[in-house]
Formats: C-alpha cells, sequence, structure tokens
C-alpha cells in the first residue's frame, strides 16, 4: 500500500519506518524542514533500541521516504495517518489543534478516496471532530478512523510488529477492510484485530493506560505502608503477582510514572470525565499519589545528613523516565533534581541517553559526567532514578572508593538489602528495610 504518515515525532516514526519494513511505500511528513533533512540523510532523530536498523535498511530500499510537502504526501496515498502532537492544557486537556489544522488542510488536498486515521491519542469524539473538519472543504468521499497505538518506549519496534492487539475504531466497510489488509502481516500468530466504534477504540486507549498508572501507584502505595508496618515489599510484590487476576507486571514500586503518556494520558481521560460531570476520583487519587512519590525518597536524604544538604554532592544515575529511552518528559529525576538544588545540594548526573535533551531543558543547573562511575567520584550519596541495565551489577568496590560515604538511595530497588548489608553501605529503597551502614 501507498501510505502517508503526518508527524515525525516518536509515535508517528516508528509507525512509518515497522510500516515500511513489511513492504508498504511510507512518506513522512514533518513541518520542521531540519528534521526532514536529518532524516533524509539517514539519521535517526529519537532513540529507540533497534529502530536504527529498520529505519536504515528502508530508505536504502526506497519503501521510506520524508517530506516537508502534504500534499505531494498524500497524493497517492490510500491510507493517512495522523501522528500529531497532542500536549496537555493547563486543564490537562488534550490540544487537538495540531490534529485539526492538518484535518483541515487535508480536506482542501483530498482528490480520491482516504481512510485517514487517528493514530495519536486522542479524547472520546475526536474522530468526529476530524471528520467535520475535513468535511467541510472535502469533494470526495473519505473515512475517519481511530487505531490508538499501544507503544512502549524501548520496546516500540516488537510492540508493533508483534503487537498483543491491534484496535481499530471505525463504522465504514470499506475502511474495515483497508485496515484489516494492512495489519495482516504483523498478526499472524493469532493476536487479534479488535474493530469497534470510534468512540470506544478512543476510550480503549486511555482506560489501558489509566488501568496500568492505577496499578503502579497501588503498588507504590503498598510499598509506603510496608516500610510503615515493617514488611518487605518485594515479598508482598511476589506475593500477589503470583495471582493470575493480578499477574507480574506493572508491580515493581518505586518513585512514581512519567514519560509521555501515562501523566498525559490519565490527565486527559480525568478530564474528559468532568466535563461529562462524572467525579473519577480514583483517577484523582492516581495523580495525587503520583506526584509525591516522585520526591519520597527526598526526606530519608535530608535526614541522613541531619536536614543539611548545603554543600554536598549527589550523584544521579539515570535521568530519562524509564530505561531504554532518551525521553525525560515527566521524569522523577527532574523532580528529584529541583529539590535537591533548592535545598543548596549539587547534582552530577549520568544516563545513557537522556543527557542531551536534560541539558536542553536545564542547561548547568547541574554537572554531567562521562560515565556512571565519573559521577560518583567525591559524590556524599548515590542517587539512582532509572532502572538501566548497566546500574543493576555495578562494580560495588569502586563505587564504594569513589563516594566519599557509602550511602546509596535507590528510587527502583536494584539492589537487594543483604547484598547492601554485607557490602558496607547505608542503603535506603522504596518499601523495604533500610540499612544504616
Amino acid at each position: 500500500m501507498n501510505i502517508a504518515v503526518v508527524g515525525t515525532g516518536y509515535v508517528g516514526l516508528v509507525t512509518g519506518t515497522c510500516l515500511a519494513e513489511t513492504g508498504n511505500n511510507v512518506i513522512c511528513v514533518d513541518i520542521n524542514a531540519e528534521k526532514v533533512k536529518q532524516m533524509q540523510s539517514g539519521t535517526v532523530p529519537i532513540y529507540e533500541p533497534h529502530l536504527d536498523v529498520l529505519f536504515e535498511r528502508n530508505i536504502k530500499q526506497g519503501r521510506l521516504t520524508f517530506t516537508t510537502d502534504l500534499a505531494s504526501a498524500i497524493e497517492n496515498a490510500t491510507i493517512i495517518f495522523l501522528a500529531l502532537p497532542t500536549p496537555p492544557g493547563e486543564d490537562g486537556s488534550a490540544d487537538l489543534s495540531y490534529i485539526l489544522g492538518v484535518a483541515n488542510d487535508l480536506g482542501k488536498l483530498i482528490k480520491d478516496y482516504k481512510v485517514i486515521v487517528d493514530k495519536s491519542t486522542v479524547p472520546v469524539g475526536t474522530a468526529d471532530k476530524v471528520r467535520a473538519a475535513i468535511a467541510k472543504n472535502a469533494k470526495v468521499e473519505f473515512d475517519v478512523v481511530s487505531n490508538p497505538e499501544f507503544l512502549r518506549e524501548g520496546f516500540a519496534v516488537n510492540d508493533f510488529l508483534k503487537p498483543d492487539r491491534v484496535v481499530i475504531g471505525t463504522s465504514s466497510e470499506a475502511a474495515r477492510k483497508t485496515m484489516e489488509e494492512l495489519y495482516k502481516p504483523y498478526v499472524r500468530q493469532g493476536n487479534p484485530i479488535i474493530f469497534m466504534d470510534e468512540r470506544s477504540a478512543e476510550l480503549t486507549k486511555y482506560a489501558a493506560n489509566a488501568f496500568l498508572a492505577t496499578k503502579i501507584t497501588f503498588m507504590n502505595e503498598i510499598a509506603n505502608l510496608c516500610e510503615k508496618l515493617g514488611a518487605d515489599v518485594d515479598s508482598v510484590r511476589i506475593g500477589i503477582g503470583s495471582d493470575e487476576r493480578i499477574g507480574k507486571r506493572f508491580l515493581f514500586p518505586g518513585i512514581g510514572y512519567g514519560g509521555s503518556c501515562f501523566p498525559k494520558d490519565v490527565q486527559a481521560l480525568a478530564k474528559s470525565a468532568s466535563e461529562v460531570k462524572y467525579d473519577f476520583r480514583i483517577l484523582d487519587a492516581v495523580m495525587e499519589i503520583n506526584e509525591k512519590q516522585k520526591t519520597i525518597i527526598i526526606p530519608r536524604i535530608k535526614s541522613h545528613f541531619n536536614n543539611d544538604l548545603k554543600g554536598k554532592k549527589i550523584a544521579l544515575w539515570g535521568l530519562a523516565f524509564k530505561p531504554d529511552t532518551d525521553d525525560i518528559r515527566e521524569a522523577p529525576a527532574l523532580y528529584l533534581i529541583d529539590e535537591l538544588t533548592k535545598a543548596g545540594a549539587s547534582v552530577t548526573a549520568y544516563d545513557p541517553e537522556g543527557m542531551k535533551n536534560v541539558k536542553k531543558l536545564i542547561g548547568d543547573k547541574i554537572s554531567y559526567a562521562n560515565d556512571e562511575y565519573e559521577a560518583l567520584d567525591g559524590a556524599d550519596a548515590l542517587l539512582i532514578a532509572t532502572e538501566w541495565s548497566l546500574f543493576r551489577t555495578p562494580d560495588f568496590a569502586k563505587l564504594g572508593s569513589l563516594l566519599k560515604n557509602k550511602v546509596i538511595f535507590d528510587g527502583r530497588n536494584l539492589y537487594g538489602i543483604e547484598q547492601m548489608r554485607e557490602l558496607g553501605f547505608a542503603y535506603y529503597s522504596i518499601g523495604r528495610e533500610s540499612v544504616k551502614g
């Protein structure tokens, strides 16, 4: 098929590249001329494991191209994916101006039947708004489909090529057949393509992310309670995770969720609920608890240093909101940096992929190390904010020798309590016994 993907952010670029990988001809459109030029030269503008290999191969074989010209991109396309930003407004609602702006342009440009696909995460009713925006100027038939993405950063390529399910919202038989044909190569192992109406598809994405955010938040609350009651959250996690009704995933406690999806989607769903005067109290609690969880380790740091962090140097491992991504949106590390620097501490950070984006955001507010051990040199303590694999099995002898004090504040529970005790570290984690060193 000939496909146009409008928007080359995280979702758009992964979508376009993976669609090209199964033999489709894909043109990706972006208004950023410099970014388009960069991609045309073979440079991937985001970090996502395994994306670069597919990206380079499909450019080389001529199936993946890039342009700033929307009209030429859609001229021969059967399907047009809209993968545009929907940033949250001050009230938590999703900003649809980018999507509706392109929809308005499409109405003027399409000359034959097209299937226009909302790939962005959008509030319930967006397909209706997109349809109306296109219809104002369109002189030909078209269909609007809701096809929410379920891509996990760090696993997005595999998630697209081998999806658990594909959700397609459409009331058109023609669009249904087109979308089914498009996605057949990705569900050969039998995973379902689930068809439903557009509004249900839109809500499905928000419901899924809100449920996962709730599961994470519930486990963080259990972890906080474990500390009060003298229980061990790891044991509790294993105990409840073995119940197949609950499952093992998303039960790891820590310093809160972040990223581009969970915070924005929970806010947007709560806003949608409030617009129809529904009091979605669980979501309100999830958002409130998660905000507190991001800095829950700060009082422990202050307490260890007798409430005086002035002049203290903290080594920070991890800046991205999760491992295997360079995404720092709503990352707990940023909240920790704010609290530490406000208290008079200095921070030297290391992250394998996230430092460039943090430098753009906060500049020289903190220092940046070339590797994880350089960050430790002369630091009063180590603080872990992201569970990158390389942080899981460090050289503890080297780690202890570089720190002024053998103190670790672990926001991701990477190490064992007995291990830390035997190595002589003071060790503070989430939902478990503290080791005083």
